[in-house]
């Protein structure tokens, strides 16, 4: 029988049961594969945003390997194992939390008011037409926007994604990166297509799921994985099957997944790229805590204040950040725009993670175009050569 761990866990321990609960320590279950992954983070995020890939294609690599992308793809999207809802964002959930998100539908089906108008009778109309003619795009269904402006929603594209908050329309699928947009009573599976959990018992459970996909968290950890209020953790935390733990330098209190706590996380450590929207960096604040790295997506910034690129990609080996990456595409060559290192020790680590990545998105070669520490260029581009070789 395992002795369960002390509730004082120093800020190593939290770091390796945080990266071993995202699936970063120990060997990557890949008979799982990428549905494997959804399920054990329970929420992966999309955006539009794509460099080397979109970020829920990133998700899967930096756990997986170089899988293939289609492959990637169709784990997501096809025979409904998973639906598209606001989480932490706009997310892909496993299918099986349908239900949890019914105290979000209700919210929304109450929202006294919105920024787009809708149309009278577009709804309506909406509805029926999915209802004829199967699943559809809002091109198919009559047009997204108005105008060229990215927020000038037609009525119809209103309408759908309104009716996609409510859950009257859900999302399984996408095409060329557009929703489809089907009926709920049609694509979720009957057994899970109800809203019977109340508000507490939504909330109970996606709090578990939470603690138990950071491994150890704060309430404002755990509050964030899923967009919930800090109010609405601290209603239910305490009936949620998570512990109260103490981490050294934490300064806040904890929880823990107590499966976690059973046995010290061991295991080889993945060396990756990670996506800036990866639920390993998520939170800033919990990302300065555990691996005192400062992180922040800088594609919304200007360029001249920009300080490591549009789209730093954290560099992620022995279990620490120990280096940032900001990527770009030129045919078949994989080109390191930026690479902010801290010392010599993490070139090796950076040669790895990029020409992997390379490998991944089909590139032959790669260039690296400026190192902050310039007396550190040559070594990774020696590095590079040599693996390469």
């Amino acid at each position: 029988m395992t002795t369960p761990r002390p509730a004082q866990l120093s800020a190593d321990e939290a770091r390796r049961i945080a990266l071993r609960a995202q699936g970063f320590l120990g060997a990557p279950n890949r008979r799982a594969g990428v549905r494997g992954v959804l399920r054990h983070l329970g929420a992966v995020q999309l955006d539009t945003i794509s460099v080397l890939a979109r970020s829920h294609e990133l998700i899967a690599y930096a756990r997986l390997g170089a899988i293939g992308r289609k492959t990637i793809e169709n784990a997501y999207w096809k025979d409904t194992h998973a639906f598209e809802y606001w989480s932490h964002a706009a997310c892909i959930l496993p299918i099986e939390e349908w239900p949890h998100f019914a105290f979000r539908r209700r919210a929304y089906r109450n929202r006294p008011h919105w920024n787009h108008p809708l149309p009278d009778g577009t709804y309506d109309q909406v509805i029926k037409q999915l209802r004829t003619e199967g699943p559809l795009t809002a091109t198919e269904l009559g047009g997204a926007k108005k105008t060229s402006e990215w927020w000038d929603w037609s009525g119809t594209k209103v309408a759908v994604e309104r009716a996609l908050m409510y859950g009257e329309v859900v999302c399984v699928e996408r095409r060329g990166w557009k929703r489809v947009y089907d009926l709920a009573e049609r694509a979720v599976p009957a057994d899970l297509l109800h809203d019977e959990l109340d508000d507490t018992e939504c909330l109970r459970r996606l709090v578990r799921l939470a603690g138990q996909s950071l491994g150890v968290g704060t309430r404002a950890d755990i509050a964030d994985y899923h967009r919930l209020k800090g109010e609405q953790v601290d209603a239910v935390i305490a009936d949620s099957g998570l512990v109260p733990v103490t981490v050294e330098g934490w300064g806040k209190p904890a929880w823990a997944d107590p499966a976690a706590l059973e046995t010290a996380p061991r295991g080889r450590h993945r060396t990756t790229l990670l996506s800036p929207f990866d639920s390993l960096v998520w939170e800033r604040a919990r990302t300065e805590r555990i691996f005192g790295f400062t992180h922040r997506l800088e594609a919304y910034v200007p360029k001249p204040k920009r300080v490591h690129g549009y789209f730093a990609m954290p560099v992620l080996a022995g279990g620490r950040l120990v280096a940032r990456v900001d990527p770009a595409r030129e045919g078949r060559t994989l080109v390191a725009k930026q690479v902010t290192l801290d010392n010599a020790k993490a070139v090796p680590a950076v040669a790895q993670a990029l020409i992997e990545a390379a490998t991944w998105v089909d590139c032959t070669d790669v260039r690296v175009e400026r190192v902050d520490a310039p007396e550190l260029r040559e070594p990774l581009t020696t590095e590079l050569a040599r693996t390469l070789a």
